[in-house]
């Protein structure tokens, strides 16, 4: 008699099985921390009340230290309506496990923080220390800098944001301070008829340089752009929607522009240090009461002739030009650039949230992954491991 052949399934195996379906990430709770901004001129706050009422209402919670909106316009009882916990405590706001700031933390405020907090702020990367770095990474802290987050185009929401800004800004006090008795030259930037229209040259082709551009040209001036980038100047030309005066930095064409002109605005970036288009005998050339308006003096500034000046004291004249060069000029606009900043932080922390957690939106969103420098106090980042001579690990070996 025949066997019959072995079945490869055990009697159990061939029964049916409940099916095994994926259990949904849980969402996490959010504890955010907001102190109040102590470096000097900054009036910015990373949430507007609206903001703090969207993230509570998601069952959040926000800290906020007293009198942190005071720079912007938002009271306290703004942001108790919107549903926040307002404190007197500084160290309370800093042992929250999410911290949100504008400016970077000072050592005095790194020291308040707990281990293994989540630091959301800007690093400034240009006036940072090693120490920082170092005092971050013994916090075994993971950190965040918000102008190395990337949209899903790739570009960096809160620079273009805080650029859109700056440039607007730049033709609005070039306008104020054409229009001051004793040191303008009392003339209104714009277009009246029977009267020749202002000239306006600015360098830089970038968000700043297109901005300042839409402005002046709204006002009716006439806009000349150099750039040493082709690229950028079709660009420009393509979002301003009509065609304006375009050249590449060539220094006789420059200096003729320069002579004409009644405002400058400088709007060019380097790599490390912005480059110096204009010297020091450019600008003798250039029309008593004329208006130099350096943006790039953060990174050193365009013209030889800058000198950093405060918001307080914004301005100065050498060679009977006037020189305004203020590094921070979104934050004269401070409840303006605030709302900006909060429209770009509140989708992210309810994206973390929903995601389950920091961890997670950084396993899935490469662009929120691209602003990490510090992942449990492992340096990540590589322009800042280079910048200060720190050892760094990728990311993606740490994150799966």
């Amino acid at each position: 008699m025949s066997k019959q052949p072995l079945s490869p399934f055990t009697k159990q195996q061939l029964l049916p099985q409940e099916e095994t379906l994926e259990i949904l990430r849980k969402k996490g709770e959010l504890f955010i921390g907001i102190p109040k901004e102590t470096s000097y001129q900054e009036k910015r706050v990373c949430l507007t009340p609206d903001a703090v009422a969207a993230i509570v209402a998601h069952g959040h919670r926000v800290l906020i230290e007293s009198k942190a909106g005071k720079g912007a316009n938002f009271s306290d009882k703004d942001y108790s309506e919107a549903g926040a916990e307002i404190t007197n405590d500084t160290k309370k706001v800093f042992s929250c496990p999410m911290i949100l700031k504008v400016e970077p933390p000072s050592m005095q405020e790194i020291e308040l923080i707990n281990p293994q907090t989540i630091l959301i702020s800007a690093i400034q990367l240009k006036t940072q220390s090693k120490k920082y770095f170092e005092a971050i990474a013994s916090k075994r802290i993971t950190a965040l800098g918000f102008e190395f987050i990337r949209d899903e185009d790739g570009t960096y929401p809160a620079v273009r944001t805080l650029s859109e800004i700056a440039g607007t800004a730049s033709v609005l006090i070039a306008a104020e301070l054409m229009a001051k008795s004793g040191d303008g030259n009392g003339l209104m930037l714009g277009n009246i008829s029977g009267v020749p229209p202002t000239e306006v040259v600015i360098l830089g082709a970038g968000t700043v340089g297109e901005y300042a551009a839409r402005g002046a040209i709204g006002l009716g001036a006439n806009v000349k752009v150099f750039d040493n980038s082709i690229t950028k100047l079709r660009t420009i030309q393509t979002h301003l929607g009509r065609p304006i005066y375009t050249s590449t930095i060539q220094p006789k064409n420059l200096l003729k522009a320069l002579k004409r002109c009644d405002v400058v605005i400088g709007a060019v970036r380097g790599k490390n240090r912005s480059p110096i288009l204009v010297t020091e005998t450019m600008v003798e050339h250039m029309k008593s009461g004329a208006v130099i308006i350096d943006v790039s003096i953060d990174m050193g500034g365009c013209f030889e002739t800058s000198e950093v000046t405060t918001h307080d004291h914004p301005t100065f004249i050498k060679h009977n030009v006037i020189h305004y060069c203020v590094p921070n000029i979104p934050a004269r606009y401070s409840r303006t650039a605030s709302v900006s900043l909060s429209n770009i932080f509140t989708p992210y922390l309810l994206k973390i949230a929903e995601d389950g957690g920091l961890e997670n939106s950084l396993r899935f969103d490469r662009g929120l992954k691209s602003g990490l420098y510090f992942y449990h106090g492992i340096l990540t980042n590589k322009s800042v491991a280079d910048w200060f001579d720190l050892s760094y690990s990728d990311i993606n070996l740490l994150i799966f």
